[in-house]
């Protein structure tokens, strides 16, 4: 059985941001405006999430 999948899209500059958020951001594999990376929907990366949430959109994989 596969777990689920998310897809998470950076939407905010980290220009300007604490580190532990750039940090973050780049945890995930984002780094730069606009880019999409799809990710497993596990408690970590739902508390990654959590932290950037007003730099980045998140929607179901298909």
């Amino acid at each position: 059985m596969t777990k689920a999948k998310i897809k998470v899209t950076q939407t905010g500059s980290p220009i300007g941001r604490p580190k532990n958020q750039r940090a973050t951001l780049v945890g995930m594999g984002l780094n730069k405006m606009h880019r999409t990376v799809e990710l497993e929907d596990t408690p970590s990366v739902r508390g990654m999430i959590r932290k950037v949430n007003h730099l980045v959109q998140v929607e179901e994989a298909k």
